[in-house]
């Protein structure tokens, strides 16, 4: 997510609707909606003095919305790294040193995607009503953007 969240983990508990402006997209209500709950912590900061902070985060849902862990973080001014529906693509547009953007721009082609990943998902099997544990390792693409993130906020290429 970008920027330096803080508190460095905690709790987001909200109301979750469908936009009044786009019925694709989901939004934060103060009355209306579904009961949504996402518990972050910090794993990792990205930042030196130059550029714009990016933080790795676990997210742990206590409810299961649509783009509940995209919208409550775009709630908090945090969007998800290259999310462009919900505002995690808009770090570039006021950027104007060139090594940076185009990191960043290098970072979006091999994550082509919004920086989110189900490292595991539990259930309930609707039938055998045994609890269903599923795990999955980061992808290749996140890896190397997380990587590559290391090394650049490491080396102070700005």
């Amino acid at each position: 997510a970008w920027g330096k969240i803080r508190p460095s983990k905690g709790r987001i508990e909200t109301f979750i609707k469908r936009s009044d402006k786009n019925r694709q997209l989901m939004e934060v209500s103060n009355s209306r909606g579904k009961k949504a709950i996402t518990n972050y912590k910090t794993l990792e900061i990205f930042e030196n003095k130059n550029t714009p902070t990016l933080s790795l985060l676990e997210c742990k849902l206590e409810t299961g919305r649509t783009h509940q862990i995209r919208v409550h973080l775009q709630y908090i001014k945090h969007p998800l790294f290259n999310d462009s529906e919900y505002g995690g693509d808009k770090i570039l547009r006021g950027t104007t040193f060139s090594k940076y953007k185009q990191f960043v721009k290098n970072c979006f082609r091999i994550l082509p995607r919004q920086a989110l990943h189900a490292v595991k998902l539990s259930l309930i099997h609707p039938d055998s009503n045994n609890e269903m544990t599923f795990d999955c390792d980061i992808p290749d693409d996140m890896k190397s953007v997380i990587s590559r993130w290391r090394n650049y906020i490491n080396n102070d290429y700005t």
